[in-house]
């Protein structure tokens, strides 16, 4: 119900509000990457138990000498500074009331999964980096990431944007976005199952002598991308041709596909040196640079944009 007491905004106030909102998710978004690299870092040099205790460092809050606490402190750190950016989110978008309406919902649910994302990080420290809680850390995460990146699309769609109804959102985007997210939940796990160098041939697994296990870690996550790759290509390939997406949604699905390839080609390389730590973390940054780009493409296909948004979309493609 609109308050009648609320006063008509003017344009200026409008736009101005729109602008704060949109630096403020894409800044959000920004830190929410970064927090994701770090955690890759923690997770590849074997960090995570750097800090036997939480919230604190072995009961300090820095600084830390030794890498593995400094890392996995640094982690959370930034964790902290990620939620008070979505919390920050929130409470400007519910002050805005209904001049903010289009973020409300977003903006309440980016506040509820980084509350889940947190007390996963108490208990996967708790249980020792049990793999359980890792794998659910590691899925959360990027959920949120995703939540984020959808956020920063659809502020910077503003007021004038609207979704899409369900029934026409494009199936392929969905089986897309699906596939990248299952390709880097199955890497992850063959990071935390120790199994980067299990098959060190590529792309088929041949002569190698780990344990059948770890062999068929890495043989899942090969399919994943297989798959992954071919429902992206198709969706990325189908934006790119049309001519009536905005120069953004065009721009994004070029990215998508330049960063797919180049993930593609770093797997291969971790694959055949045994996946070094540094070479290791490159390819997960990748990986969550992949997902909120195709997430940022699809989500932005779902928005119908009016007129005036749609920038050069008749032959700007060419």
């Amino acid at each position: 119900m609109k308050n009648v007491n609320e006063r008509p905004i003017s344009t200026n106030e409008k736009e101005s509000l729109e602008r704060g909102l949109r630096i403020l998710t894409l800044t959000t978004l920004i830190a929410t990457y970064l927090l994701i690299v770090l955690g890759s870092t923690v997770r590849v040099t074997e960090s995570g138990m750097g800090c036997n205790g939480w919230p604190l460092c072995s009961g300090q809050i820095g600084p830390i000498d030794h890498l593995h606490p400094l890392l996995e402190q640094s982690h959370r750190y930034l964790a902290t500074v990620v939620t008070i950016l979505i919390c920050a989110v929130a409470i400007v978008v519910w002050r805005a009331g209904q001049k903010a309406h289009f973020l409300k919902r977003l903006a309440l649910a980016g506040v509820g999964v980084i509350v889940i994302q947190i007390v996963l990080g108490a208990i996967t420290v708790f249980t020792n980096n049990a793999p359980v809680t890792v794998a659910l850390h590691l899925i959360v995460g990027l959920l949120f990431l995703g939540i984020v990146t959808i956020t920063t699309v659809r502020a910077f769609a503003g007021s004038k944007g609207s979704w899409r109804p369900i029934k026409s959102i494009d199936r392929m985007a969905l089986w897309a976005v699906t596939g990248i997210f299952f390709v880097l939940i199955s890497g992850s796990l063959v990071v935390d199952g120790g199994a980067e160098g299990a098959c060190p041939s590529w792309p088929v697994c041949v002569g190698s002598h780990a344990q059948g296990g770890l062999i068929d870690l890495q043989l899942v996550h090969r399919a994943m991308v297989l798959l992954g790759t071919i429902v992206a290509v198709i969706f990325l390939v189908r934006v790119i041709r049309l001519k009536t997406v905005p120069n953004s949604q065009y721009r994004l699905a070029m990215t998508s596909l330049v960063l797919l390839a180049v993930q593609i080609a770093a797997g291969a390389v971790v694959a055949i040196t045994k996946a070094p730590d540094a070479l290791a973390d490159v390819h997960l940054a990748l990986g969550a640079a992949l997902w909120s780009v195709i997430v940022a493409t699809a989500s932005l296909g779902a928005i119908k944009l009016k007129a005036t948004q749609v920038d050069n979309v008749q032959g700007g493609h060419e």
